[in-house]
C-alpha cells in the first residue's frame, strides 16, 4: 500500500474549567453551549477524514495499519504511542500530578498501566499567565500533607510566568496546575490517568465535588526534586524556514516548524511523525496525492513516507513529533554541530 498522509478529526472534552470558544484555533467553535476545555488530536475515538482508512477511529485504523506506516519503531506497538492536545483554561486547572510506568503498571492495570510524562508548547498567553510547576526546595511531604485541602497549598509551589512559545517539559510525580489565559499544545505518553490533590472547591454540572485522589498522589510525587525550568529550544534557521526540537524523551520527539515558502521534508525517523498546524494554511504534497492544510490540524505522517511538501499559502508555524531513537537523535544533532551539553538541555533521560 503506497504511504498517504491522513488528517486526523479531533474529539473536544468539556471540562469545568474550559471555555465557549475555541478561537484562534478553531475559529468556527465560538458561542459554544457548554466549556470545552481540551481538543484530543490523537484521541483513539478520533475519526480518520481521508486515504484508505476514511472513517474508522484511530483506534480501529491503528492495528490494521501497515508496519512500515508505523515505522519499525512502533511496529510491534499495541497501542496508540502518543496523545497530543490542545488546552483551554479560563480558570486554574486542579493541582494534579501523574504517575509513572512502574506506579502505571502496578496500580493502574485496568486504566491501561501506562505513566503520564508530558511537555508543554504555549501556543499563545495572556499578560499575567502562570503555571504552578513543580514544589519549592525543601518543601517534605509532612508540610505537603499538611496543606492538601486549602488553597494554601499554592504557596508550595513553584510560579512560572510564561509566554508564547515558551515550553517545559514535565515529568510523572511532579505536582502542577495550568492557569488561565493560555492555549497549550500537550503532547505526552497515551494515558489519561491524573491524581487531583486540590480543586479550588468547584462542583460539576450535578453540584458534586469532583474525585480527589490524594492517597496515590502522595505516593507519587517527587519530593526533593530538581525545579523545572522552561526549555531551552535547540534552533536552526534560514531566512525562510525555522526548526526548534522543543523537548525529548524516549516517549517523544517535539520540534517547532517555522515555514514562509515551499518546504521538502525528508523525515529521518524510524517511526510515523505528527504533524499539528498551530497558525497558516496552505497545501500537503507528496508522491501520489495532495490536500490543503490549515490551522488546528493534526496529520498522520507514514514512517514509509520519505519525503513529502509543504506550500504554505502564508507562513504557517506547526510542531513535528514523533516516538524517537534517542541515540540517534543524538548523533543527528551532534552532526549539525551542537555539543552535548546543549543536546542535554532539550534530551531528557
Amino acid at each position: 500500500m503506497r504511504p498517504a498522509p491522513f488528517r486526523i478529526v479531533p474529539t473536544f472534552a468539556p471540562r469545568i474549567w474550559g471555555t465557549r470558544s475555541l478561537a484562534p484555533i478553531f475559529p468556527d467553535k465560538k458561542d459554544l453551549p457548554e466549556r470545552i476545555g481540551e481538543a484530543w488530536l490523537t484521541d483513539v475515538r478520533c475519526l480518520i477524514a481521508n486515504g484508505p482508512f476514511a472513517g474508522k477511529t484511530l483506534g480501529e485504523a491503528w492495528p490494521e495499519l501497515p508496519a512500515e506506516w508505523r515505522g519499525p519503531r512502533c511496529a510491534e506497538v499495541q497501542d496508540f504511542p502518543l496523545l497530543v492536545k490542545f488546552i483551554f483554561p479560563t480558570d486554574k486547572l486542579s493541582i494534579q500530578v501523574h504517575p509513572n510506568d512502574e506506579y502505571a503498571s502496578a496500580h493502574e492495570a485496568a486504566a491501561g498501566g501506562r505513566g503520564k510524562t508530558e511537555m508543554w508548547h504555549i501556543v499563545s498567553a495572556q499578560p499575567g499567565s502562570a503555571l504552578f510547576l513543580g514544589l519549592k526546595s525543601g518543601v517534605t511531604k509532612k508540610e505537603f500533607a499538611a496543606a492538601v485541602g486549602s488553597k494554601s497549598l499554592e504557596n508550595l509551589f513553584e510560579v512560572q510566568a510564561v509566554e508564547g512559545k515558551e515550553t517545559f517539559f514535565v515529568p510523572a510525580g511532579v505536582p502542577h496546575s495550568i492557569g488561565p489565559g493560555v492555549i497549550v499544545c500537550e503532547v505526552q505518553q497515551y494515558c489519561d490517568l491524573t491524581y487531583r490533590v486540590y480543586d479550588y472547591g468547584r462542583v460539576d454540572s450535578q453540584g458534586k465535588p469532583r474525585d480527589l485522589h490524594i492517597d496515590k498522589a502522595m505516593d507519587v510525587i517527587r519530593f526533593g526534586g530538581p525545579r523545572i525550568e522552561k526549555v531551552r529550544p535547540l534552533q536552526w534557521a534560514s531566512q525562510k524556514m525555522g526548526i526548534s526540537l522543543l523537548a525529548a524523551c524516549r516517549y517523544f520527539a517535539t520540534e517547532s516548524w517555522r515555514i514562509g515558502e515551499l518546504f521538502v521534508a525528508r523525515p529521518k525517523t524510524d517511526a510515523f511523525n505528527l504533524l499539528v498546524f498551530l497558525s497558516g494554511q496552505g497545501m500537503l504534497r507528496w508522491d501520489g496525492g495532495k490536500a490543503q492544510y490549515r490551522q488546528g490540524e493534526c496529520w498522520f505522517m507514514p514512517a514509509s513516507l520519505k519525503s513529502y511538501e509543504l506550500i504554505p499559502a502564508d507562513e504557517s508555524l506547526l510542531i513535528r513529533t514523533f516516538v524517537p531513537d534517542l541515540h540517534a537523535l543524538r548523533g543527528n544533532l551532534r552532526m549539525l554541530g551542537i555539543t552535548d551539553s546543549k543536546i542535554s538541555d532539550v534530551v531528557f533521560e
